[in-house]
């Protein structure tokens, strides 16, 4: 499996966006370009091309026994991980505790992952802080380091000022400076902060905006993006439990924390959407669901990281203030994990 992504010359400097008024000129005229190869003007501009199709691990990022991250044991992962038929690995998310980490960490783990990855594995990154500027700045870093997209989460610390037009400048500007498509990145179960459709609209033509990690849940807020969105906006589902209801409405794949403990289990409920094979899908996507309702808000990433351990990656500990589990959650994630294990090992 093999990508192209050629990314769009960042010559045009971004204008004050207008409010009401939807995408900027200077955008909608880039978004037209793509199609003639040209900007106004007649600059040549490059094609924006990168199939998302498929599913996508949520990296978990491993530290050591010293509580450093641990490069090696990611490469591991990673290893193993080639193995299968996963389109890529998207770093440094939620999942990947990005908030707990330094950037020079960060760094590290795209280093350790761009090592790894087979040849044809797309590599997504979380680029995001709260201001415009660091986002631009670590996107660039990202890209400098070989990464192939940036996902890039809401603002949100100032809720009451993200407004709709705030969010639509925020990913205007970092679409403009960054080096690498980007993804939007709407996780409202931490922020607290949905993207809209009415956002999205009006940013999804920007060429350098790809598409959007939808981490809600919501079938039909998915549809409303489908819905919204122009055809060459690829949309990712973060919850197993709408995957194949939005595979079958027009989203191209998942990014799931699920995947890191069965990374074939979920190759095999997004083939068997795609091929048209409900009922498998359906049974499959059923398994998936048990797990990751364990793996949520109830016992969250040290559940995940206890499941990747007993299905043989490296999943360590979380870093703190995160907590291990104790004994009562272990025996629940146990008794989950006898049902699905040994499923998925005889597919491996």
């Amino acid at each position: 499996m093999k990508h192209v992504c050629t990314v769009v010359k960042q010559s045009i400097v971004y204008q004050s966006f207008a409010l009401g008024t939807g995408v900027p000129k200077p955008h909608r005229a880039r978004a037209q370009a793509i199609g003639s190869g040209k900007l106004a003007g007649g600059e040549p501009v490059g094609e924006v091309l990168m199939d998302l199709k498929g599913i996508f691990p949520a990296v978990t990022t491993p530290f050591a026994s010293d509580g450093t991250v641990s490069p090696a044991k990611l490469r591991e992962n990673i290893s193993r991980y080639n193995r299968s038929a996963l389109a890529g690995y998207v770093l440094t998310g939620s999942t990947g505790e990005a908030v707990l980490l330094r950037w020079d960490e960060a760094e590290r783990v795209w280093q350790g992952a761009k090592e790894a990855a087979a040849p044809g594995k797309i590599l997504i990154a979380g680029t995001a802080a709260e201001s415009t500027a660091e986002t631009i700045e670590h996107t660039n870093r990202a890209a400098s380091l070989g990464i192939d997209a940036a996902l890039v989460r809401t603002p949100h610390y100032f809720k009451p000022q993200m407004t709709p037009d705030a969010l639509a400048e925020y990913y205007l500007r970092v679409a403009d400076a960054s080096r690498i498509p980007i993804l939007l990145y709407s996780v409202p179960i931490f922020t607290q902060l949905s993207l809209k459709p009415s956002v999205i609209e009006r940013v999804a033509t920007h060429p350098n905006i790809i598409g959007m990690k939808d981490s809600s849940g919501d079938l039909q807020g998915a549809a409303e993006i489908l819905s919204v969105a122009p055809k060459s906006f690829q949309l990712l589902v973060g919850s197993v439990s709408v995957m194949h209801e939005s595979l079958d409405r027009g989203a191209k794949g998942a990014i799931l924390a699920v995947a890191c403990a069965f990374p074939d289990l979920c190759v095999e409920a997004y083939e068997a959407s795609r091929s048209g094979d409900s009922a498998r899908a359906k049974l499959l996507q059923a398994k998936l669901i048990s797990a990751a309702n364990l793996f949520g808000p109830k016992h969250g990433i040290a559940g995940i990281k206890y499941a990747m351990d007993y299905a043989g990656f490296y999943g360590g500990l979380a870093r703190p203030p995160l907590l291990p589990l104790g004994p009562e959650a272990k025996r629940e994630i146990d008794a989950m994990l006898a049902e699905i294990v040994p499923a998925a090992a005889t597919r491996a």
